[in-house]
């Protein structure tokens, strides 16, 4: 088998990784199929609020695989910087768009993080950062999320990355404000769901005395 054919398998194979959907995957263990509950969405978000802390583990671990295993397997087909980009994003259309679920799925984030823990590790720790500091001052994880990934760009210019690399955070960050726009409707009409208990800056009630 000549190179082109197995690149082009290894790509096939991410997006076919991406459709497996960890909380479906789980799901059909516990007989629940999580599109039916809460958002209706097959993310950890929503696995945490139907199904409690470890069941939305498991999906977020099985998420995260994904994109591991998708940029994994592009470099063992012995493709660069921008086939693995092509298999992030991929893997991530695959979890949002999966072949196997009737193409109902997640948002994408915990396979994109999963990518970029291999294609660019670097990244991982600001947009935690970012991620992590607006849920605690806001408590909406949509939120967060939303601008975790706008900040990807912002760190592609503060690393002097070349353009290609740009391009490919500007489409992280364009597919996770895509996925999570129902969540930035939401917060616009102040309907968006808030955990208030990861907020630092709440507002307390008064103590009893």
């Amino acid at each position: 088998m000549s190179l082109e054919p197995l690149l082009l398998s290894a790509l096939a194979a991410a997006y076919l990784l991406g459709s497996i959907s960890g909380s479906l995957l789980i799901g059909r263990f516990r007989g629940v199929d999580i599109r039916t509950l809460g958002s209706g969405n097959a993310g950890g978000t929503n696995a945490f609020r139907t199904q409690g802390w470890a069941f939305a583990l498991g999906t977020v671990l099985v998420d995260i695989g994904k994109g591991v295993a998708a940029v994994a397997l592009v470099r063992l087909a012995g493709g660069g910087g921008m086939a693995q980009m092509a298999a992030v994003l991929l893997a991530a259309l695959g979890h949002v768009w999966p072949l196997f679920h009737g193409f109902r799925g997640g948002k994408g984030a915990a396979t994109l993080v999963g990518g970029l823990a291999l294609l660019w590790p670097t990244a991982l720790l600001p947009l935690f950062a970012v991620w992590l500091g607006v849920l605690v001052a806001s408590g909406y994880v949509g939120l967060a999320t939303v601008l975790a990934g706008l900040a990807l760009p912002l760190w592609a210019l503060w690393e002097g990355r070349a353009p290609g690399w740009l391009g490919f955070a500007l489409l992280v960050a364009g597919l996770l404000v895509f996925t999570h726009r129902g969540n930035l409707q939401r917060l616009r009409a102040g309907t968006e769901h808030r955990f208030e208990r990861v907020r630092l800056f709440a507002r307390r009630p008064p103590a009893d005395v």
